[in-house]
């Protein structure tokens, strides 16, 4: 039924598809493309799997086993690293291709190659941020590692293996509809990738808006605005945590910032890009073994983001989810450990505006001298379009992603990045280590290799020690150093030294029995070093730590129902407030109706709910009208964060900022208030009219899982899931838990469960596409099966196939 309907669905849409998104330059090929035996038709699989028993290889030393589970798990097993790890790539490309050769030309930015001129503005911006220049530095690195360099060979190869066993039929549908055909893959693409999701979880800053803000609100008026710490932040690493070692030094100079205006901001990262871990110790849980738990909250898309894999060879037995198109597991545990990530909010990219001598650009002013700048011309093919160059400068700094060529919009912006990504750096050393880590002391070492980009590593042993440590390479700043735009001729401005990776904030075994990490502040202003984001979380992480405090007798079921918890913590602050506000005289019917769905919510935003729709509403008019004033500048700034919002509401009522600039009054709060609730109502109505639905949660915030072409057809639409955007089930419209874990430690061997929004094959015409997506919105997870060796026999173990040496 699945192939017909995808067959069915595709068929109605491909013209429309081609005729609204492409010029008839870009249809491929009808001929083969409609061809029933080469074309589209042959991407309907009847079978979960469609591979073949036995396939041989001159490049492995042994036969490897790979054992595939009743959800398409790969099992591999191995007698050598160099088999291992040609068996993932393997394995990876089979299922997912399309999608890791899509994601390394994104990352490259090659996009235009494929799509079309459409495409150039963002492959310009992906050149100009010098993720190829950081993966280029970071291969090198690699291939000086033994053992590193024959694991990425390994990766390419296997991928290469199964790109050599592709016809045209073969080719995964995007590539027909697109009109072009797979590459052989490079190590350098793996470096691409891990570069990327550096790009998606650590460019997030707010420089260049904090420069605007500062300069049209004031120092004064800033700072109240954007404070960088509160009383209650509830960080990371436990307040009264002692760090027992002796900081480095940082002066503080009297440095002056650029006073220069940009309008025009690059694209950021999802600020919601984060996620949930938590590990409960022996002593709290009901059977005396320890349980970890973990979310990444990431873009829901098609093919997903992760891939779940078991890893075996002598040295590692490993499994859990790792990324398309690089080796190893990201997430995961081991006979011995469990291990779960979260966005470590830390700031790792600084902006420099530099002062060219001349309109050369071969020279820029740094101190009393003029250092020599490398330009690089980057050459751009456009399907059915010119070719196109662009100048890239860099400095020391790192490249010049801002100029008069490009977003600066006059001779004086000229914006330097210095992104630690930039580095030449051992991502790879330092997985390969912790997949083979036996305790927190092999699991600790294995990061005086790691860059980013910065995670909160939650940690757990079958031997009892649990534990959170944030890694990353951060550098030793002086107060507000980054924070706004800074002058690249003063070298007062530099990154004096890097936090040695031990000092590094860590927490092992506190004494409340459990550690988390939902991508708040990472520490209490003991730390000593100066730590700064604009974007912290407040809300996830308090209800977690609210809840883990008061469970003593944890269970599995219990980390499950807190991944899956829908409280609305911030609701819980800001609606009373709003509610109290309310002039509740000559409500019509509507508006009462709304007035007493609210008073009875409970704050959970639970998917067939009406409540949490009117409070969200409500909330944006709201938030709107209270910061008309940046809606009025002609600039890039940000709007002060939602928890300074609430926390002005409550205990600064008479705050200038509660007066609309647009109207010659002097409005109040609870004005704003009152107008806002009829707005959001007014809102809803229309909503409720263009839609010919009750405006209930799930319909309303319209969840969905996007296959990265935005292709309708290869996409699941309005999940039934409930959460949002600070809820610990942070599922939004398209953002939300990309894949979720929990572990149970035992010395006599793990068990686990995990599901994700998508499934393990990337193909629309296969039958289990997308089939995990209920479950994960109805919070059903599956027991992950873990092999001990390839001689276990199984139930669930549906189809195996042998790699053997091609003698």
């Amino acid at each position: 039924m699945k192939l017909i309907r995808f067959i069915f669905a595709l068929g109605l849409t491909l013209t429309f598809f081609f005729y609204l998104n492409f010029s008839q330059g870009k249809i491929p090929a009808l001929g083969s493309f409609l061809s029933p035996f080469t074309g589209f038709w042959q991407n309907g699989e009847v079978d979960g799997l469609s591979l073949p028993s036995t396939l041989e290889s001159d490049q492995l030393g042994a036969p490897v086993i790979i054992k595939f589970d009743d959800h398409f798990v790969p099992h591999i097993f191995a007698e050598n690293d160099y088999d291992l790890y040609f068996a993932q790539g393997f394995v990876t490309a089979y299922h997912r291709l399309w999608q890791m050769e899509f994601q390394v030309l994104a990352a490259a930015g090659r996009t235009a190659e494929v799509i079309g001129e459409s495409q150039l503005k963002f492959d310009r911006i992906q050149r100009r941020k010098g993720l190829v220049y950081g993966a280029k530095r970071s291969l090198e690195v690699a291939q000086k590692d033994p053992e590193v360099k024959q694991m990425i060979q390994a990766y390419t190869d296997g991928i290469n293996f199964w790109i050599d066993q592709l016809d045209y039929a073969d080719y995964p549908i995007e590539y027909k509809l697109l009109n072009y055909a797979p590459e052989p893959w490079t190590n350098l693409k793996a470096m691409l990738l891990l570069k990327n999701m550096a790009d998606m979880l650590s460019r997030g800053e707010n420089d260049l808006e904090n420069t605007n803000a500062l300069q049209v609100f004031g120092l004064e008026n800033f700072n109240k605005l954007f404070p960088e710490t509160y009383d209650n932040i509830d960080p990371v690493i436990p307040s009264g945590t002692d760090w027992d070692f002796q900081a480095k030094t940082v002066e503080q100079p009297e440095v002056e910032f650029p006073q220069i205006f940009t309008n025009d901001i690059i694209e950021k990262p999802d600020p919601r890009n984060g996620s949930n871990n938590f590990v409960v110790s022996a002593e709290r849980t009901a059977n005396g073994k320890v349980l970890l738990a973990n979310e990444p909250d990431l873009s829901l898309n098609l093919p997903s983001i992760w891939y779940v894999v078991q890893l075996n060879a002598p040295g590692i037995n490993t499994m859990g989810a790792s990324l398309p198109g690089a080796p190893n597991v990201i997430i995961g545990f081991n006979d011995s450990i469990a291990w779960g990530l979260t966005n470590a909010k830390r700031d790792v990219v600084d902006w420099y505006n530099i002062k060219f001598r001349n309109e050369k650009r071969e020279e820029y002013q740094y101190d009393d001298k003029w250092l020599k700048t490398e330009k690089v011309v980057e050459h751009f093919q456009v399907k059915n379009g010119e070719d196109f160059a662009d100048t890239i400068v860099y400095t020391h700094y790192g490249p010049v992603t801002y100029d008069k060529s490009f977003l600066g919009d006059s001779n004086q912006v000229n914006l330097a990045m210095k992104w630690t990504a930039h580095e030449a750096s051992k991502e790879l050393r330092t997985l390969y280590e912790v997949n083979r880590a036996k305790n927190y002391d092999e699991f600790i070492q294995a990061f005086q290799f790691y860059t980013g980009p910065p995670q909160n590593f939650a940690f757990a042993s079958a031997s009892g020690d649990i534990a959170l440590t944030i890694q990353g390479k951060f550098p030793a700043k002086w107060r507000g150093q980054g924070k706004f735009l800074l002058d690249g001729r003063d070298s007062r401005n530099e990154w004096e030294s890097i936090i040695p990776y031990e000092q590094n904030a860590t927490v092992k075994n506190p004494e409340r029995g459990f550690v988390s990490s939902a991508n708040q502040h990472p520490v209490d202003s003991t730390y000593p070093y100066y730590v700064y984001d604009y974007n912290y979380e407040f809300y996830r992480n308090r209800r977690i730590n609210d809840r883990l405090k008061l469970l003593n007798q944890v269970t599995v079921k219990d980390m499950i129902r807190l991944q899956n918890d829908n409280y609305n913590y911030r609701a819980s602050e800001s609606l009373p407030l709003m509610l109290a506000s309310l002039d509740t005289t000559g409500f019509t019917n509507e508006k009462r109706k709304a007035f007493h769905l609210l008073k009875q919510w409970d704050y959970f935003a639970e998917a067939e709910w009406i409540a949490p729709t009117i409070y969200q509403v409500w909330w944006d008019e709201l938030y709107g009208l209270i910061w008309d004033e940046f809606d009025n500048q002609q600039l890039a700034m940000t709007k002060p964060h939602v928890f300074n919002t609430i926390y002005l509401m409550s205990n600064d009522s008479l705050s200038k900022y509660f007066d609309l600039q647009a109207t010659s009054k002097k409005e109040t709060l609870e004005d704003l208030i009152n107008l806002s609730f009829d707005s959001s109502l007014e809102k809803l109505e229309n909503w409720k009219d263009a839609n010919d639905s009750e405006y209930i949660w799930y319909k309303y915030k319209n969840t969905r899982v996007k296959h990265l072409l935005g292709l309708d057809p290869f996409s699941f639409e309005q999940v039934k899931i409930g959460g949002y955007k600070n809820i610990v089930n942070a599922a939004s419209g398209r953002h939300g838990p990309s894949w979720r874990m929990v572990v149970e430690l035992d010395e006599a061997g793990p068990k686990a469960w995990g599901v994700y929004p998508g499934s393990q094959t990337g193909n629309p015409g296969n039958p289990n596409y997308g089939h995990m997506i209920e479950d994960w919105a109805s919070g059903n997870y599956a027991p992950l099966l873990f092999l001990g060796s390839s001689r276990e026999n199984n139930e669930r173990v549906i189809f195996t196939q042998t790699l053997q040496q091609d003698n």
